[in-house]
């Protein structure tokens, strides 16, 4: 990795970005800029404002700073603020002013999950009392391109604990650091994890976009948890580079936003090569950009497999209900929509032995690289049982212990679980679109969020990302609707590299059934 400058300036790369920044500014409606305005703001209407002179970059930083510093107490979303940030918006409005913008996240304000290097002068927890303090010697390989694409790195996120990877009993959306993310459409409640506080903060409107990092679940959850859009793309698509880890074979950041288009906008920024991240060799030699074809979506003509088979299926009758509108309104919008079921069983066991294995390797990699104050898992633990009033009031690092007894990776344990839990989710997918010739898959992301519960941990009893998550496969999460006022998301996942087709699908889908409301809306 090498350092950056705060501020790099880097020309549109495409036609096809500068032509939409353009017509968004042409078109968008004069609307007066106030409070009002930020909520529910997207991209495009906060570039019209600017474009037209109403707003500035430093304006939109101020007040998602101040909307930060009133509402978030109540939340916990954000563990700190840029102190840079003004001092870049300002910078990218002089930039703007002599040669134009970069592209259309040109002064956009972005959140980062707490597990994500940036070489300047926030930390990089991973919401963990251990590393407090520790900033990362340079940026990661997707915050660098953020920054060339012209955001404001408004602050880091928080997040559960070492990305929810410590203890069997752990409250997602915890950190010893951060303390416990709360739900914006019910504080009591959970905003799933491990990519809470960035789920949270958009949907709280924080912030208009933000980056999480999924293992198994991590973006998507918290997205449906918190009626928000969350990509995860798939494995390859994003660098790896500086991100605190759990398993290489499974670990990618991906956006996190309230529209599908703003979430493909930052996509296009996050997603440029990095030679030295081995999970991009089979990566597409060109990819294009997620926003392109937007403008003409449509879900005729496809054809979806709902999965009625997904874990925790029937055990929440409103979520059964959502998956039958759901259908409803895919067919309406002219899709066939196919029931299927996903055999992928034994997925689970494997999958849990090689996120023990690569969470030893693989951390222990990341804090001697990084330079951290400890050199490996066994350190850590240390620290937590010194330290275990502040560190581990409410539950232990079960998990830590598990993964440190294991060998390394080339152990056979290890390499025939990595292949058999890879072989069980591709040719499970795989066979079953192939099968039916289907475009895409389409189940719930989860049910109505728990009570969050310290003493006892979380009650997860509905999801689907585990077949994508194991696979290394793209997953989307788009608000569906409501139980009781709590968001619940549906999932659309496929084969590698069908993220565009999938963004496409879940932008009809939501331009279709417009389901999301913010917090306190009804």
């Amino acid at each position: 990795m090498k350092r950056v400058a705060q501020v790099l300036r880097t020309p549109i790369t495409t036609a096809v970005i500068g032509a939409l920044l353009l017509t968004a500014c042409a078109t968008a409606p004069r609307t007066p800029v106030n409070d009002e305005f930020f909520t529910e703001a997207t991209v495009a209407s906060l570039q019209s404002a600017i474009s037209r002179g109403d707003l500035s970059a430093v304006d939109v930083t101020r007040h998602y700073l101040a909307r930060i510093d009133s509402v978030d107490p109540g939340l916990n979303a954000i563990i700190e603020t840029n102190p840079d940030a003004e001092s870049i918006a300002a910078a990218l409005d002089r930039e703007r002013e002599t040669s134009g913008p970069r592209g259309p996240l040109h002064g956009i304000p972005v959140v980062l999950k707490a597990n994500i290097d940036t070489g300047d002068g926030m930390a990089t927890t991973a919401g963990s009392l251990a590393l407090e303090g520790f900033q990362a010697p340079d940026d990661a390989h997707l915050v660098t391109a953020l920054r060339e694409a012209g955001v404001v790195i408004l602050g880091k996120a928080n997040l559960s604990e070492w990305a929810n990877f410590r203890s069997t009993r752990s409250s997602s959306g915890w950190s010893s650091l951060g303390g416990q993310t709360r739900n914006p459409y019910d504080p009591d409640r959970n905003p799933c994890g491990s990519s809470s506080g960035s789920a949270a903060a958009v949907a709280a409107n924080l912030v208009m976009l933000s980056v999480g990092t999924e293992t198994d679940g991590s973006i998507v959850c918290p997205a449906g948890a918190n009626g928000v859009v969350g990509i995860k793309p798939t494995l390859g698509l994003v660098s790896r580079d500086g991100i605190i880890p759990i398993a290489h074979s499974q670990d990618t950041a991906g956006p996190m936003a309230r529209t599908v288009r703003d979430a493909a906008l930052l996509l296009d920024a996050m997603a440029t090569p990095d030679p030295d991240d081995p999970a991009m060799a089979d990566r597409p030699e060109e990819i294009a950009s997620f926003v392109a074809g937007l403008d003409t979506a449509s879900l005729a003509g496809r054809r979806i497999g709902v999965v009625r088979n997904h874990p925790g299926a029937g055990s929440h009758p409103g979520v059964d209900t959502l998956l039958d509108d759901t259908v409803a309104a895919l067919e309406a919008g002219g899709a066939t929509v196919i029931d299927v079921e996903i055999h992928a069983e034994g997925a689970g066991a494997a999958e849990w032995e090689v996120l023990l294995y690569e969470f030893k390797s693989d951390l222990a990699a990341y804090l001697q690289t990084a330079g951290t104050p400890y050199s490996s898992l066994a350190e850590l633990i240390e620290f937590n049982t010194a330290n275990a009033d502040t560190v581990m009031p409410y539950f232990g690092q079960e998990i830590f212990e598990l993964a440190d007894a294991k060998g390394g990776l080339e152990e056979e344990a290890y390499t025939s679980a990595l292949a058999e839990g890879r072989r069980i989710t591709r040719e499970a997918i795989d066979s079953t679109l192939s099968a039916n010739e289907l475009d895409a898959l389409v189940a719930p992301t989860n049910g109505p969020a728990w009570l969050t519960d310290p003493v006892n941990g979380d009650t997860f009893r509905i999801g689907s990302s585990s077949w994508a998550a194991i696979s290394g496969y793209p997953n989307i999460t788009v608000p569906a609707g409501f139980i009781s006022g709590l968001p619940v998301g549906m999932s659309f996942f496929g084969t590698a590299w069908s993220d565009a087709d999938l963004i496409e699908i879940a932008h009809s889908f939501e331009q279709a059934t417009r389901a999301r409301r913010p917090p306190g809306d009804g």
